[in-house]
Parts: structure tokens; sequence; C-alpha cells
């Protein structure tokens, strides 16, 4: 038996949709604001909710950089982070990172500061040793799921499988891990989903035709690209952690350069073409900005392995988010020198 067999080889849970949507009511609440990650998946995201419950997409935020409507605060109870996890008392958020590391090691503030996070891999208790058998897929696909419970009635055409595969390499992950995005399904009850029994469970493709509508929805992405910026994310910061593609207004605010705005749109106007989701510029805000600064760093930047002492110095520093992106490696946001506007 394969190690990822033996992992999943006693698995019987399955997802409560009601239970999230009793703790987490503004989930599906019509007109609240959201800050969302600027890659595929936070713009699905915004895309799905800014159409079905009319939120506005408020800013972003990708762990070096947030940039957040003016006026905005973020304990505000309309406010919250789609796929992106936030470690504070009060905020709301959702994401699908792997987060606990040491479920035997949590500090005191754990349950208070993630009380309104939605997150599956915290939802199945896993940590660092669950690694291999994280949650495989995207957060547009969890919030389907919780959209598609609360009784809206989600539809998707017929060319929306292509953008719900391509999102954060699903359609990669599904080849190389089926053991676990078939666990992962059985747990989200994706057979009880219109929507994602489509995209997950269709025989309509041959695996040859699959791959040549893929390659379409690529070519389509890469036409919006240009050199160091793919068409499928919005460029908000340097690896170094600068920020990018961002002008200040006479006004002291900031707003996302033309380009990089009129590029981002075009995304949206293909996610839309594709889906059906109907794309509402006026629900998305790129101006009138606040810019917040933050400090990213990781384990390997500072030397740090990952143990149980390693785990208590980063829960001692307080982080914003953090992410665990391989079995040796945890990326982490430090509040500062800014703080977020609560």
């Amino acid at each position: 038996m394969s190690a990822i067999q033996d992992l999943l080889s006693h698995k019987t849970d399955l997802i409560d949709i009601k239970k999230i949507i009793e703790d987490n009511p503004w989930i599906i609440k019509r007109k609240q604001q959201c800050i969302i990650s600027p890659d595929s998946d936070g713009l699905l995201s915004g895309l799905l909710l800014s159409y079905y419950l009319e939120w506005d997409v408020v800013g972003f935020y990708d762990g070096k950089v947030a940039l957040i409507q003016k006026d905005v605060r973020v304990l505000n109870d309309r406010v919250c982070f789609i796929d992106i996890e936030i470690y504070r008392k009060g905020v709301r958020s959702m994401g699908h990172h792997m987060f606990s590391i040491y479920n035997t090691k949590l500090p005191d503030e754990w349950d208070k500061k993630l009380k309104f996070c939605i997150q599956p891999n915290l939802l199945r208790g896993y940590d660092r040793k669950s690694f291999r058998i994280k949650y495989p897929l995207a957060t547009i696909h969890l919030l389907i799921k919780i959209l598609e419970e609360s009784g809206i009635k989600v539809k998707l055409l017929s060319d929306g499988i292509f953008p719900l595969l391509f999102v954060d390499g699903t359609y990669n992950v599904m080849f190389k891990y089926p053991e676990n995005v078939m666990d992962w399904w059985r747990y989200l009850q994706v057979q009880n989903s219109r929507i994602l029994s489509y995209v997950f469970m269709n025989g309509k493709f041959s695996v040859f035709e699959l791959m040549k509508q893929m390659d379409s929805f690529f070519r389509e992405r890469d036409s919006i690209s240009i050199k160091n910026e793919r068409g499928d994310r919005l460029r908000i910061s340097t690896t170094s952690g600068d920020p990018y593609n961002i002008e200040k207004l006479d006004s002291g605010f900031y707003q996302i350069n033309s380009d990089a705005t009129r590029r981002i749109i075009l995304f949206l106007s293909l996610l839309s073409k594709k889906t059906g989701w109907t794309f509402n510029p006026s629900k998305w805000h790129f101006t009138d900005l606040e810019k917040y600064q933050f400090e990213k760093s990781s384990f390997e930047a500072r030397g740090w392995r990952i143990n149980q002492n390693n785990w208590k110095r980063l829960m001692e520093l307080n982080p914003l988010s953090w992410a665990m992106t391989s079995q040796n490696n945890i990326e982490f946001t430090l509040e500062k020198p800014d703080r977020l506007p609560y």
C-alpha cells in the first residue's frame, strides 16, 4: 500500500455545509465586500460572488502588499478575505492552504483568531503530517458547493469547465494525485453538486479532447499575458515585496495602473464568457485604494527547519497569514511596517 493510500485508508468523513453556513453566515449574505488574492482562484471567486450575491471586490492581497478601497475596515462584518486565511480575531476569511502545522501545539488564541475562517484542511483536522493529502482543489470549488447547498441556483456554461479545471493547477493535480483528489471529491460529495459533478465527472470528454480544450484556454490566457506577467493574475508586488503596477493619485490614494487594469478586465471578461457569470465593472474597484505593505518571509529564508520549536516561534511572531508551501517550508507574512485597516 502506498503512503497516500495508507493515509486515506480509513477516511469516511463528509463535509457538513450546513454547519459551515451556520458558523459563517456571512459567506452567503448579499452585498458584502471582499478582498481577494490577485490570481485566477481569487478572480474566479470574486466573479462568482459579484454575480450571484452582488458582492463588491474592494481590494487585493498577495501576502506582501494589500490594496484596499478607502474607508474599508476589515473588522466590519460586511468585509471578508477570499482565497487567503487571515489570522486575526474578528476578521472573516476563506482559504485552502495547509495552515495548521502541529495540531498538538496550537496557541491559546487559535480558535478565537480563526473563528470566522472557512478552511477545508482545518475542517478535516489536517496538519503537517497530512501534507500529502491536503486539499488539492481551489477555493472556487468549495465556494460553489457552499452556494449550491444554500439554495442559490449556480449555473455554468459548457465552456466553464475549462477555467474551473485550470484554476490553481487543478487539471494537473487531478492526474498527478488521483487518490487524494478522489478522496476530496468523496468528502465534498461532488456527485450531489450539479456544477462540480459536471466539472469533475463529465463523461463527454476523452482525455485527448480535454487536452485540446485546455490547450485552447491556455492560448486565450497567453494572449493577455506580457513579459513577467501572466494573463491570469494581477501582479501588485515584486519578488522582493515592492509595490508593482500601482500609481499614487493626487488625492493621496492609489490605483492599479491602466495597463494592468485593462489586462485583468480582459481576463475577467474571458472568465465571464466561459462561465456565464456576468462581469460587472461597477463591482470591481481598481482606484481610490489605500496601500499597505508587509514583510513576507519563510522558514527557508530564515534557515529554520519545520519542527515544533520553530512552529512556536512563528506563532509568537503573530503572523497575519501563512501557508505551508512544501514539506520543508512555510511562507508567512508579518504585519509590518503597515497594519491592516481595522
